[in-house]
């Protein structure tokens, strides 16, 4: 694991590198464009950003939970803590550190029986939680004062050989290499996919044993995936999403497959097909893949794209600094605003594996 110092020198430099491109990119004559530039936005998405995760600490339990209609959910307490991260709060320093503290104990605290990192009300889907909360500890690992990295490195070897387990169980020939809501699940879909792909890449980051073998096996399920248009499906053989296709374009710009053909067209597909509308079931879901994707895809892709963005959320934000989540979805303003703060925050680079 990357040394505290190394971390911290590392997330110094990545902050200043993008400090320097908004700069660059805000500066007098840099041309005209259709779309307002997002770096326009600079300073209102910086506030925005600052009032949601305001909201976020003043909501947290005293036990580190962040409230959600699903219960004490530790996939939505990791976002809410790697929102924290994303605007470069780090455990145990500054004015959120001892929020950022409290959500990783919390998520620590939850190791169920048969090893999953799950909350008290998980009956359906853990394996979004469990890979979500690996994807936290592997990002705070070499972060955290030494009693809680014992406990990470205690803990996180078993969550990461739970994921590689449940991606060899027995499937079709369409679903083999990916991951469903269970860990013993005979088929996959690319939702679920996404995240134990980041935690496993986050890991192998950080020098774990993750074999090579199983993020190209989880890269051949995504690809099925991809519809004839260019954009990607929730199961291979359906139609295509923006949030699906988010997820694949997230992936294969992290796992090696950097603009290439697949990639290309999955940026071109989202400049036409964005997440458009707040109140859409799955908005702030896909805004954040969509985002990290656009991101990591280059600047001209990135750009107009956030350009888009960073409006629809400015404009949505309540004044107590949350996002409303869709009428439909039990997820609560917590997760909305966790979402909303890593979708806005990319260019911050300050969460390792997001780092272009």
């Amino acid at each position: 694991m990357m040394h505290p110092s190394r971390l911290m020198s590392h997330r110094l430099t990545a902050l200043a590198v993008a400090t320097t491109m908004l700069l660059a990119v805000a500066a007098p004559g840099a041309g005209a464009q259709e779309a307002p530039s997002p770096v326009q936005h600079d300073e209102a998405v910086d506030q925005a950003i600052e009032r949601g995760l305001a909201y976020l600490a003043k909501e947290q339990e005293s036990d580190g939970c962040f409230p959600s209609n699903w219960g004490k959910n530790t996939g939505i307490v990791s976002l809410c803590v790697m929102a924290f991260l994303a605007k470069g709060h780090t455990p145990g320093a500054g004015p959120y550190g001892a929020v950022v503290n409290r959500g990783i104990d919390f998520v620590l605290g939850f190791r169920r029986q048969d090893g999953l990192l799950v909350g008290s009300d998980q009956t359906h889907g853990p394996m979004y939680a469990h890979t979500i909360s690996t994807l936290l500890l592997s990002e705070v690992s070499g972060m955290v004062d030494a009693e809680r990295q014992a406990k990470i490195d205690a803990l996180l070897p078993e969550a990461l050989g739970i994921i590689l387990a449940a991606q060899r169980v027995e499937k079709l020939e369409p679903f083999r290499g990916g991951w469903r809501y269970q860990p013993d699940s005979t088929d996959s879909d690319i939702s679920t996919t996404g995240w134990p792909l980041m935690a496993l890449r986050s890991a192998r980051n950080n020098g774990a044993d993750v074999p090579k073998e199983a993020i190209e096996y989880a890269l051949e399920f995504i690809t099925k995936c991809r519809t004839s248009d260019g954009g990607f499906a929730y199961q291979p053989g359906q139609d295509p999403g923006a949030a699906r296709t988010g997820v694949a374009l997230l992936s294969l710009e992290l796992c090696g497959r950097h603009r290439c053909e697949a990639a290309l067209g999955a940026g071109d597909w989202l400049l036409t097909h964005p997440p458009q509308n707040p109140n859409e079931a799955w908005y702030h879901y896909a805004i954040y893949y969509c985002a990290q994707g656009m991101y990591q895809l280059g600047d001209d892709y990135w750009q107009p794209f956030s350009a888009r963005l960073y409006e629809a959320l400015i404009q949505s934000q309540q004044p107590d600094g949350s996002w409303p989540v869709a009428s439909a979805g039990r997820e609560g303003p917590c997760y909305a605003t966790a979402m909303s703060i890593l979708a806005m925050s990319v260019p911050y680079c300050q969460l390792p594996i997001y780092q272009r």
